[in-house]
């Protein structure tokens, strides 16, 4: 399929045509970033790994240029930046056994420009290729502006896409900004507990990174840790390892369902409740 940017481009691990490696899609991922996908989409990379039934395609709409750098990348130019990101996000795919990995190429204004309408169509186009059952995407809490815009394109993307080509669900997980603060009937809990070699393998092949003064494996994992433990006030741990998100399906379902008033009920859900416990034990 013919991509937007002439920079753009799919990558398939195990050298499958692209249409037919897209097509087997069970579970995709639309993120901002190269390693957004491995904090965030982690739950449809680890139901998929190893199976035959199940494949998850990942999607990057920038190309990275921004990012941090240090140590060996300290003095790599924009340009170089976009090569190594786009390698690392390879090798990713590579060892997480993805079906695919697009990797789109677009500067971050692009995504975040309400009026850029080639991100929407090229959104459209993949996931209509793709039909995923469920996609992973940002959470509209997170405070990294591309990260929203990415989510508010994915969204118009799905709004506009027949009832038939759309995903039965659509997540908003977290990287910028925990989910912890939401009340449990409203999180979705992804228990990512297994294969934590695989895990550790995919925060950690990011260098570029990891040695660039952001410790994304350590603080990824630790989020998780974190999240299993504290899910219940009362109970013993059922798992190691939990992934929090915000269930983003009527929003696809609903075109008429404000985006902003739904984000926000879910903050005026946790006020009321932390009043409400403070007026009763006072």
């Amino acid at each position: 399929m013919k991509l937007t940017n002439e920079t753009a481009e799919i990558f398939v691990p195990d050298d499958k045509p692209i249409e037919k490696a897209v097509k087997r899609t069970t579970h995709m991922a639309l993120s901002a970033h190269q390693d957004d996908i491995e904090i965030m989409a982690y739950d449809g990379v680890l139901k998929c790994f190893g199976s035959d039934d199940n494949w998850f395609f990942g999607v990057v709409a920038t190309n990275g240029s921004g990012s941090p750098r240090d140590d060996i990348y300290r003095n790599y130019t924009d340009e170089q930046m976009i090569e190594v990101r786009k390698h690392e996000q390879k090798k990713a795919a590579f060892v997480g056994e993805y079906a695919a990995a697009a990797l789109l190429d677009y500067p971050s204004s692009s995504v975040k420009d309400p009026s850029n309408n080639n991100v929407v169509e090229e959104f459209k186009n993949l996931i209509t290729l793709a039909s995923p059952e469920v996609i992973y995407t940002h959470n509209l809490a997170d405070k990294h502006d591309t990260h929203v815009g990415v989510t508010l394109r994915v969204i118009q993307a799905l709004r506009e896409l027949p009832e038939k080509d759309r995903p039965k669900n659509i997540y908003g997980c977290e990287v910028w900004r925990g989910l912890d603060w939401m009340l449990d009937e409203d999180k979705k809990l992804f228990d990512v507990e297994g294969h934590s070699n695989i895990e550790s393998s995919l925060l950690g092949i990011y260098d570029s990174q990891v040695v660039g003064g952001k410790r994304y494996d350590r603080a990824t994992i630790g989020r998780r840790l974190a999240n299993a433990t504290y899910a219940d006030t009362h109970g013993v741990d059922e798992t190691t390892s939990l992934i929090y998100a915000m269930d983003l399906t009527p929003l696809m379902s609903d075109k008429d369902l404000d985006i902003r008033k739904y984000t926000e009920s879910f903050i005026d859900r946790f006020k009321k409740d932390v009043s409400d416990r403070i007026n009763n034990l006072s």
